[in-house]
């Protein structure tokens, strides 16, 4: 267990490598003190035991301290036990008390700092007597040894600290950094959408509603002036001209759908209400009522809505056959809805979409689509003859701008 208990954010190059530093030196000094217990003979098979006890036990301890989330009141035993072993192979031979260096790091890695330093100098006292006992007298080098070990390890305890602590720094740093790209591209994706959005619906606007506008005024003319032609031939201008209408409609629905500026400086109550007029402009009774306290919406939540809202009464014009149909907007705390219903001819939802005249479904796909994007749902409910009512909504804290 070389290594502090918590670490939030994967170590850096230098903080491994003091990590790999740290577990050759307990083997280092733990290897140099059983060589010389052997040597001189002083309860050398014993202390090999205790020692390969210890090893063991050290080695469980930096496995342990891979674990993810760590537990530090098991780093905290784990240590307790290993300063205990420490402690028994001390008191077979002296040659054990610099093993304290590389249990000083330990200590001032796991243990809090207001329990460290004391333990700290428990462990230098404890390593003194040692010596002392075992030579028979205290000596300068028995004493200013474990003393400079114990500061010069606690030194370095609070540069490997530092060090950490800025690897964790730089880390939450990148972090950010990246979530910030990620959010730009993000916007930057959107925008290069809505520019496009903008640019086909400009498109059509400027060629094919113009050309169906055209046609649909040289009908008229051509009607109205061609007094002579019998009565077939003003039945197929009657014809020709409805059906340019209708397209000319379409097209310019179409264009609204896609023209991103349909919420431009205004709420999204305003644009349901001005496309409420537009469709009853076709003879549909159609109304619109606001449930609740509105409050400002993210873009990408009113755009959503009123895409849905958009074609849902499209769908009512082009296939639903009904007198009236009502929109409702509903604001509830952290999530608004949207509820168009209709009293048309319905539909079975549980039908594959192939009839033409009950509609195809792509529009019913399109509208989940972007309700799915917005994190949001969409609820159809019909049945045939029986009207059809959708249900969208949106938590508005799942949304960004």
């Amino acid at each position: 267990m070389a290594v502090t208990m918590t670490e939030p954010t994967p170590p850096s190059a230098a903080v491994v490598l003091m990590r790999q530093a740290q577990h050759v030196l307990f083997v280092g000094l733990l290897v140099i003190g059983v060589v010389q217990t052997v040597l001189g003979r002083d309860h050398g098979l014993t202390a090999g035991g205790v020692a390969a006890a210890v090893l063991a036990w050290y080695g469980y301890g930096a496995v342990l301290s891979r674990r993810r989330p760590p537990d530090r009141r098991v780093g905290v035993l784990w240590v307790v036990v290993l300063c205990v072993g420490w402690a028994a192979l001390v008191a077979l031979s002296a040659d054990f008390v610099w093993l304290l260096f590389a249990i000083f790091l330990l200590l001032l890695q796991i243990l809090p700092l207001r329990w460290a330093i004391p333990a700290v100098a428990g462990l230098t006292g404890i390593g003194v007597l040692a010596v002392a006992a075992h030579q028979g007298r205290f000596t300068a080098a028995g004493v200013i040894g474990p003393l400079i070990g114990a500061t010069v390890t606690v030194v370095i305890s609070m540069v490997y600290a530092q060090l950490r602590q800025e690897s964790e720094r730089r880390a939450q740093v990148v972090a950010e950094l990246t979530a910030a790209q990620e959010r730009l591209a993000a916007a930057e994706r959107y925008a290069g959408t809505v520019a496009e959005r903008e640019r086909l619906a400009h498109e059509l606007h400027d060629t094919l509603a113009q050309s169906l506008s055209s046609i649909v005024i040289l009908l008229r003319s051509v009607r109205e002036h061609a007094t002579a032609l019998p009565a077939g031939a003003h039945r197929q201008l009657d014809v020709a001209a409805g059906a340019a209408r209708d397209a000319l409609e379409h097209t310019r629905r179409l264009v609204r759908t896609l023209e991103p500026s349909g919420l431009a400086g205004q709420p999204l109550t305003t644009a349901l209400q001005r496309l409420v007029e537009d469709t009853a402009a076709v003879g549909i009774d159609v109304g619109l009522e606001v449930d609740g306290e509105p409050y400002d919406l993210p873009t990408t939540v009113a755009v959503a809505l009123l895409r849905t809202a958009q074609g849902a009464l499209g769908n009512v014009v082009a296939h639903s056959m009904a007198t009236h149909a009502r929109v409702t907007l509903t604001f509830q705390p952290g999530r608004v809805i949207l509820d168009v219903a209709d009293n048309g001819q319905g539909f079975d939802t549980t039908a594959p979409r192939t009839e033409t005249t009950a509609g195809t479904g792509i529009g019913l796909a399109a509208m989940r689509k972007r309700l799915a994007a917005a994190e949001g749902t969409l609820t159809v409910e019909s049945t045939p003859g029986g009207g059809t009512a959708i249900s969208a909504s949106i938590p508005v804290e799942a949304c960004g701008d």
